[in-house]
């Protein structure tokens, strides 16, 4: 079975491109397509793509390339239309919800932008029911694109009028050929019930909940991922004074207003992860201005995975703010070295967090509901034994196994 991968494009490391690394660690030998890989911007995570078989589009020989993802949304369904999987028998592709590579042709048919939409059943997939041959075509849904649907996103786009008119003319547009791409593949996952209602409610498809693949160590020790010399790193055990919040310090993950929480609180806090648009500069800038608020946080750059959950298994609790996450792999990280989690109660990470037993959720997106929720948490007596156990629902092994059985059980159907 000749297996191919499709992945938006390669810039960052975070939960969608550990989901691509579980899959390239079934199927070692399989290409991975994408419409751009830019090594030098994944930091301390770059060796992990060393050795792939890494296959772009020709935006990986445009000038200024990495200013140009955004933009460059408008062209991907071409991007993706662009290469040729004739010699494959599965292709599954890892849909962040960035570009579209749904648009890929895995069966001969005609071109899915000049098909008039009540050409299509909703819910079929437009190669069902043709007899053609060709690769079957799986996606792995992270989300459908969040910018195109109200959710928040990385950039405040919509502050200048001139933008916000121009880009919601374009993402009306957009959101048509979304459509479209959302009724190629022959089967959906979902990597949650939260996007699983979103795949029924925006391309009216149905879905098969699969959980992203979280590296779960427990208490202890760990061993350095693949293609790393294997050794044991231990950890520090002793809960330390500090709460932790971090990953992908993006507007959208509500990192400010842990900070502005914190601030108030006086309570130490690190925070780990690189900034997206100038965001990192505005949260530094947020505690320079507060007197004195500067003393208790703590931004660390990027860290490495073992520094990360080293961080964690110290940390009193883990923070996390985002309001509507897709799935949130942090989250489960945290429970997974023993460290309960303060969350806000909203996307996937209801489906991981307990309330009480491995965390405790807040219902308002305010500092002030962020405060009353820490205050609550310093009250309980929560299990490092609990969290791990629960931690422990959504292993990469089990991910893998999971993946596997369905593409057998597609490759039957």
């Amino acid at each position: 079975m000749k297996v191919a991968l499709v992945h938006d494009y390669i810039k960052e490391y975070g939960g969608a491109e550990r989901v691509l690394e579980a899959l390239h660690e079934i199927w070692p030998d399989a290409p991975v397509f994408t419409s751009v890989y830019l090594p030098r911007y994944l930091g301390p995570h770059k060796e992990r793509f060393k050795e792939w078989d890494i296959r772009t589009s020709f935006f990986q020989q445009i000038p200024f390339k990495a200013k140009l993802i955004s933009p460059f949304r408008l062209l991907s369904p071409f991007i993706f239309k662009s290469f040729d999987f004739s010699k494959f028998d599965v292709v599954i592709v890892s849909a962040t919800g960035a570009y579209f590579p749904n648009m890929i042709r895995t069966k001969p048919h005609p071109d899915p932008l000049l098909i008039p939409s009540n050409q299509v059943r909703l819910g079929q997939t437009r190669q069902e029911g043709k007899g053609e041959k060709g690769a079957i075509h799986i996606c792995y849904c992270h989300t459908p694109p969040r910018y195109l649907y109200g959710y928040a996103t990385a950039r405040e786009w919509k502050k200048n009028r001139l933008v916000r008119v121009l880009g919601e003319t374009a993402n009306h547009f957009l959101r048509m050929v979304d459509f479209k791409a959302g009724q190629n593949p022959d089967f959906f996952i979902a990597n949650s019930e939260e996007v699983l209602g979103r795949i029924q409610k925006f391309y009216r498809r149905e879905a098969t909940v699969i959980y992203p693949p979280v590296e779960v160590q427990g208490t202890g020790s760990r061993v350095q991922g693949s293609g790393e010399e294997r050794r044991p790193i231990p950890y520090n055990l002793n809960p330390k004074p500090y709460f932790l919040a971090g990953g992908r310090l993006a507007r959208s993950k509500g990192i400010d207003v842990i900070v502005d929480t914190f601030q108030k609180l006086d309570k130490p806090l690190k925070i780990f992860g690189r900034g997206f648009g100038g965001f990192e500069g505005e949260l530094r800038e947020k505690a320079r201005k507060r007197k004195g608020a500067q003393a208790n946080l703590e931004f660390l750059g990027e860290v490495s995975d073992e520094e990360k959950l080293q961080l964690m298994a110290g940390a009193k609790a883990f923070v996390f703010a985002s309001p509507d996450e897709d799935f949130g792999i942090t989250p489960v990280e945290a429970m997974g070295v023993g460290t309960p989690v303060i969350a806000y109660y909203g996307g996937g990470v209801k489906e991981t967090v307990v309330d009480g037993k491995t965390g405790v959720f807040y219902h308002e997106f305010s500092s002030n509901s962020l405060q009353d929720a820490v205050s609550r948490f310093e009250k309980l007596s929560i299990s490092k034994d609990a969290c791990i156990k629960q931690a422990q629902k959504f292993s990469k092994e089990r991910f893998q196994k999971e993946i596997k059985a369905f593409v057998e059980d597609c490759l039957k159907k």
